[in-house]
């Protein structure tokens, strides 16, 4: 890798420990989420803490990377990942948690949502100083939502808490969810929305598991920018800096794209001041540019897409995280591979590769600048 270029990943992951993160729940869940299993027959713990991601995250699949590895990803796992790419720091996602918002008992995502950030900062971001962590909100409640952003952020150190695109009642711009973004911006940390969840997406009848996960992780992150931008969050909150995660980039364009299109064509009628405040005859592209050029939005990108250095030419490089996903689809070779690609591109600057790599994800989780 070119000398001096320092590397951040903006989106990794944990693989839960069901049994640990038991030990953290209140004693009442711990009993029932330890008795379910033994009415059905089961040796417990055995039903996962968090309900199905969808239809097809099932055992009769298989990614490539699986096989390069032996047992679960924690902590010494994520530090030899971290040694052997030449990776600076990483910020840490669910796997299982990525359900989250699918939680159907308010009460329990509560709990849930706070025995899984209790563990994750015991086991990971305790471990090491590299690795830092993103906070599981329950949403369902938002004044709990509040209350636990400001205790992971504040007693667990967490560097700002994660959003489901998928499984809420209301798109991420509803107004009884303003509350979380006003906290966020009063703390100071980062929110960002995250795919992985693919249920009642209409494509629940796809039966080949490479093509929900393609359509899957853009269409939550066009729903939730589309949510979150008209419903003018950003201006109500000029302090916040909120990321879009593992969609890639091309999605990003299109709803820029379809953005200006439809304002340009329709109107609504806004009594309330409710909407984004694109000036008259504006465009919605340059409103999400001028945003993201102040530090507001961010989308994440891996090294190796097609359409990098074309979004780079329209909306410059400001908004643009590196993300491994590690461990779910890559190997430290095959991360590599990708940073490797993304320094060599020739149609990106220096500036462009290191503000990408490195500089963005600083300024969005508020981390040291190396």
């Amino acid at each position: 890798m070119a000398v001096g270029m320092r590397v951040i990943d903006a989106d990794g992951h944990v693989q839960e420990d069901s049994t640990e993160i038991l030990e953290y729940l209140p004693g009442n869940y711990r009993e029932m989420a330890l008795e379910t299993p033994r009415s059905v027959g089961l040796v417990p713990p055995v039903v996962g803490l968090f309900p199905p991601l969808d239809h097809v995250h099932t055992s009769f699949r298989h990614s490539a990377a699986s096989f390069n590895r032996a047992g679960r990803v924690r902590a010494p796992q994520w530090r030899e990942f971290l040694d052997t790419v030449g990776i600076s720091a990483a910020v840490l996602y669910p796997t299982a948690g990525l359900s989250i918002g699918r939680v159907n008992y308010p009460e329990v995502a509560v709990a849930l949502a706070r025995a899984y950030n209790d563990w994750l900062s015991d086991t990971h971001t305790s471990a090491d100083e590299r690795l830092s962590g993103m906070a599981l909100l329950p949403m369902q409640i938002p004044a709990a939502a509040v209350e636990e952003l400001q205790r992971a952020v504040t007693e667990l150190g967490l560097v700002g808490a994660m959003l489901p695109s998928n499984g809420l009642r209301g798109h991420l711009g509803s107004q009884e969810y303003w509350p979380v973004y006003a906290e966020a911006e009063r703390l100071g940390c980062a929110l960002s929305v995250h795919g992985g969840c693919h249920a009642n997406f209409g494509i629940d009848h796809l039966d080949v598991w490479p093509f929900v996960h393609a359509l899957g992780h853009p269409w939550g992150q066009m729903i939730a920018l589309a949510g979150i931008v008209s419903n003018g969050i950003l201006d109500r909150h000029p302090g916040l800096r909120i990321a879009f995660l593992e969609g890639g980039v091309n999605w990003f364009v299109t709803c820029l794209e379809r953005f200006d299109n439809s304002w340009a064509a329709f109107s609504q009628h806004d009594p309330a001041g409710r909407f984004c405040a694109v000036e008259p005859g504006g465009r919605v592209s340059d409103y999400v540019i001028a945003h993201a050029d102040a530090g507001r939005v961010f989308v994440g990108c891996e090294g190796d897409e097609l359409g990098l250095a074309r979004l780079v030419e329209l909306v410059g490089s400001s908004p643009l995280v590196f993300s491994s996903d590690f461990p779910h689809e890559v190997t430290a070779a095959t991360c590599r591979h990708e940073i490797d690609e993304l320094l060599e591109n020739p149609d990106l600057t220096d500036p462009d590769k290191q503000a990408i790599l490195a500089g963005n994800a600083e300024r969005l989780y508020g981390l040291p600048v190396g």
